[in-house]
């Protein structure tokens, strides 16, 4: 199977989504529906998330075998080390090998819940550092790696420098690329890409995108992530925050706007989190002229 590396290294503007498992039938015809719509368009790769906890293991390993064997679509499998052992660990990567799999996302995650914010612990046998993760998927096999970035900090770093640390760890472990968490702005971009590249990790740095298309939305993400926000973002969503549509408009603009800041800044790829949905996605990179409009 081709990498993830080798499909960066082809020019041209690229763009990547991410989907999640579906929690019930009824969510898994909505997730194979965008798959079918998005993959006539292209993309570089498609990742599978895993759930807090590796609560979704099951559906993950499921779905990314049958974008694999299904769809003409390159899936990257995420992994994460919180709650299992070594030996879990290495059964999962050996699950995804089996499915002819060898792309891989590896996180250390956020901790089994709903708060992410909750205390973060190790499982007695397994693994503390997203950089140990990284070092065991290598040394598996010809497993191609990436591993996450955050456009300000990690929300449990206590400074930039050490943020900064741990990435460079997670490179030296055997990464080869780094896709960020959603960004709100193209300088926070360059920013992470302008310390990486002068800390020595010299890797394809993906910006994650997903338009945030109301107020409330944009200060849940604050509040989870400890992101930065862009103070004349926040003022246009709060002054529409009773308008959905009016909120809709002023993300995608957003957005597409950001996305090409991003391209004109040498991104190698813009990823999507599309929430397994396709039309924001779509309308994105419509307006960005990288893709016909798709035929109804």
């Amino acid at each position: 199977m081709v990498s993830v590396r080798e499909r960066l290294s082809a020019p041209g503007p690229k763009f990547s989504v991410e989907f999640m498992p579906p929690r019930n039938d009824g969510e898994e015809n909505v997730l194979w529906n965008a798959v079918r719509r998005l993959e006539s368009l292209h993309p570089a790769f498609v990742s599978v998330t895993y759930g807090a906890g590796g609560s979704h293991r099951g559906r993950t390993i499921r779905v990314t075998e049958r974008i694999a064997t299904e769809t003409t679509l390159l899936p990257v499998a995420h992994l994460t080390a919180v709650g299992h052992s070594v030996a879990e660990l290495r059964q999962v990567i050996g699950s995804y090998a089996a499915v002819g799999v060898t792309n891989i996302l590896a996180l250390r995650g956020d901790p089994p819940g709903d708060d992410p914010t909750a205390e973060w612990v190790a499982h007695p046998e397994g693994l503390t550092y997203a950089s140990e993760l990284v070092r065991l998927t290598r040394s598996l096999g010809d497993f191609s790696v990436g591993v996450a970035a955050y456009p300000d900090t990690h929300p449990r770093s206590p400074d930039v420098d050490t943020d900064t640390r741990f990435l460079v760890d997670k490179v030296r472990a055997g990464a080869d690329y780094a896709i960020t968490q959603m960004l709100f702005s193209a300088a926070d971009y360059t920013g992470l890409r302008d310390r990486m590249l002068a800390a020595g990790a010299d890797v394809p740095v993906i910006p994650g995108i997903m338009p945030v298309t109301s107020y409330q939305r944009l200060m849940r993400i604050h509040e989870l992530s400890g992101q930065s926000i862009p103070a004349d973002l926040a003022e246009e969503l709060y002054a529409v925050r009773d308008d959905p549509a009016a909120g809709r408009a002023i993300g995608m603009d957003h957005a597409i706007r950001m996305s090409a800041d991003l391209l004109s800044e040498g991104a190698p790829c813009l990823h999507f989190y599309t929430f397994n949905r396709s039309k924001a996605t779509i309308e994105v990179l419509t307006a960005l002229g990288l893709t016909p409009a798709l035929r109804r």
